[in-house]
């Protein structure tokens, strides 16, 4: 696992790409009973290209999310439901080796915050899957931003294998804690969980978000790198499912 702050160096680089370019949004997708932004044009994370053909949802309804090339450039996608949500549970279910991606490749399941709510590095609540470059690194990663700028983020690392492309993710954010899992298969239960985080801070205020969130959903490249391998990746996101606290 890496030194905590080093993985805080590298949380905070990738949000000061964020606000390098406004994000544009024009198509829209219906997913998981919502609707959401598709994202296109140029920005961070990475920077990178966002090409709205890389985010589709199909006959079954499920979403996918591909990083590839497109005349020549890596282009990667973007999703971002068109409401906020608050206190609850958050539930991911996925199709795709995330145990397995490329060391420059970066899946995004997280709460973002609006500019009314509070700047980057503030206000948000991440379960992503990347080695952030270093094929040494854990792959799973949780993180808790602080809405309350200059603090530090809450961080947890964990690594793992899978025997079964299909994984489900949840985390239950209420006012006082933020309980992460992630879990072998599609299931509604807590078991068998292969990564899991109970963050409970002293002073939960100062150290979770309390304003309701829209959520993000992205498949990017790290620092804009291509991935090593020089292979398209694509992650399909079978359901999105809330349910209020």
């Amino acid at each position: 696992m890496p030194a905590k702050s080093s993985l805080s160096l590298v949380l905070a680089t990738v949000l000061a790409a964020w606000v390098a370019v406004v994000p544009a949004h024009a198509k829209t997708v219906a997913f998981s009973g919502y609707t959401w932004d598709v994202r296109s044009g140029t920005g961070g994370p990475g920077p990178n290209q966002w090409n709205a053909s890389n985010a589709w949802v199909d006959a079954a309804g499920a979403l996918h999310l591909k990083v590839g090339r497109r005349s020549g450039v890596w282009t990667c996608a973007e999703v971002t439901l068109d409401q906020r949500l608050g206190f609850g549970t958050y539930e991911f279910k996925i199709t795709g080796p995330i145990d397995q991606l490329d060391r420059n490749v970066v899946l995004g399941l997280f709460d973002y915050p609006t500019p009314d709510v509070g700047p980057d590095g503030t206000n948000e609540i991440d379960v992503e899957f990347s080695r952030w470059g270093n094929a040494g690194s854990p792959i799973g990663n949780y993180t808790v931003w602080p809405p309350v700028a200059g603090l530090e983020p809450a961080e947890r690392t964990f690594s793992f294998a899978l025997t079964d492309d299909r994984t489900t993710h949840r985390f239950t954010w209420s006012p006082k804690s933020i309980v992460f899992r992630s879990l072998r298969g599609f299931t509604s239960g807590n078991t068998p969980a292969f990564g899991q985080w109970s963050y409970r801070p002293t002073n939960p205020s100062s150290h979770i978000p309390q304003n309701p969130l829209p959520v993000h959903l992205n498949l990017w490249l790290f620092q804009g790198h291509a991935p090593t391998n020089g292979q398209t990746v694509e992650i399909v996101i079978n359901n999105f499912r809330f349910t209020p606290q």
